[in-house]
């Protein structure tokens, strides 16, 4: 394809240069004229092992150029700019606009269907509030049917990043349109890795997803490593041991969002490492923060059932996760607590719950906190479904799933654990409490 690479720094170049080695047409576009000079003399503007030598093959055997302006478009533009932050930490987005600008002006004489992929870092809603209406009013055309606009992130590290490119772990392709995937999706033919095509806020918000997860483990791990040290243990040690857990530790494992943790060992283990840490002088920013988070969780859950304006709640799922009978710091009987206290008519079921069967702490448990949990159980599903305004779907049983379709449509359902994936399915007034 012919493409046109807007912005030819680090981004830019890379793509740019692999897009020529795969045999695109590419025209790389930069107002920085020694840039644009060092590419056209077959000489790489950045430090990227491997670049260089593929920038000289592609300005020699002629699929790479350069350029300080787009006098053209061919089938697909790549918007590789830079989005600084401003003092306040929001985005600088003068050289993204500038460039759409530039491309809605071309746009205008555009005599075949061109794609704009967007491939700067922009938070999610930016394509669509920002840059598609530029693009339509620079143009006069309208996006989706007589040009396409996509979101295509990068995911590109500095001293890999060919290596990076070569070998993504995949490639997401946010589009407005089927035809718009296509185009882009084009560009990858020759890329082994899983393609994602995704609605766009989706794409942008993927790429803070995973830069934020990375600078979390970062800090987690400096934490941990800082605690380690105070007490004359090898850190080292512990994270190699600690990454060899691919079942829980590094795996999709507790990465879906949903409703707090709860159990007799996370918050009993934060709240004694953070006790040592303090014992220790040691700060511990990112792990303190935690188990604040997670009550933020229990109380973004109070919020949804409140909204509803109703007082009648029943809730499926009492204990702090499927298949176990354990109440301890379970985020429902928190919930539970708060909204007894506020006055609501609660009524529960759980099967995994049987109150003459629960023994040992667990007991002592209800007994102290929760003594009168059996006034509030119901063995039968069915009453608590039929009797509630307001149903919490708390633990994902696939009996909770098949009922839930059922409910009365007046019947509001709070999805905690997604249950249902998006509340289509069922005619009922439908939350979930992340999405």
């Amino acid at each position: 394809m012919k493409v046109t690479v807007f912005g030819m720094g680090y981004v830019g170049c890379v793509t740019a240069a692999c897009l020529a080695k795969e045999g695109h047409k590419v025209t790389g576009i930069d107002i920085d004229a020694t840039k644009i000079e060092l590419i056209n003399s077959s000489q790489s503007p950045i430090m990227e092992l491997g670049v260089g030598e593929m920038i000289a093959e592609g300005v020699s055997n002629g699929r790479l150029c350069a350029a300080v302006s787009a006098e053209c478009l061919g089938e697909i533009s790549l918007v590789c700019v830079g989005t600084p932050s401003n003092e306040n930490g929001s985005l600088d987005f003068q050289q993204l606009l500038r460039v759409c600008e530039g491309i809605g002006q071309l746009l205008k004489t555009a005599d075949s269907y061109h794609v704009v992929n967007i491939r700067s870092t922009v938070l999610p809603g930016t394509v669509e509030s920002l840059i598609i209406p530029l693009l339509q009013e620079k143009s006069g055309r309208k996006a989706g049917s007589d040009f396409g606009v996509c979101m295509n992130p990068e995911f590109l590290r500095e001293s890999t990043a060919v290596k990076d490119f070569y070998h993504p772990p995949f490639t997401i392709i946010g589009a407005l349109d089927r035809s718009s995937a296509q185009v882009a999706a084009g560009l990858y033919a020759g890329i082994s890795a899983p393609m994602e095509i995704v609605p766009i806020k989706v794409a942008e918000m993927i790429k803070y997803a995973c830069n934020a997860f990375h600078a979390l483990k970062v800090s987690f791990a400096n934490e941990v490593g800082n605690l380690c040290k105070v007490m004359g243990i090898d850190s080292w040690q512990v994270m190699d041991i600690f990454c060899k857990d691919t079942k829980l530790n590094l795996s999709p494992y507790y990465l879906r969002p949903g409703f707090a943790f709860g159990g007799s060992c996370l918050p009993k283990d934060l709240r004694a490492m953070m006790h040592l840490a303090k014992q220790k002088d040691v700060e511990l920013p990112v792990l303190g923060a935690v188990l604040a988070s997670n009550q933020l969780q229990i109380e973004r859950a109070y919020m949804l059932i409140k909204r509803t304006g109703k007082m009648k709640v029943g809730i499926l799922g009492l204990s702090f996760k499927s298949g176990s009978d354990d109440l301890r710091e379970s985020p429902t009987v928190a919930l539970v607590e708060r909204l007894i206290g506020k006055g609501y008519r609660v009524a529960i079921y759980d099967d995994d719950v049987s109150l003459p069967e629960i023994r040992g702490k667990n007991r002592l448990f209800i007994e102290r906190i929760l003594p009168h949990v059996a006034s509030l159980m119901s063995s039968s599903l069915t009453e608590v479904v039929e009797n509630a305004e307001v149903l919490a779907l708390c633990k994902n049983h696939e009996q909770f799933r098949a009922i839930a379709g059922t409910t009365n449509p007046k019947t509001f359902l709070v999805d905690l654990v997604r249950v249902l994936e998006n509340g289509k399915q069922v005619s009922s007034p439908y939350e979930g409490i992340c999405w």
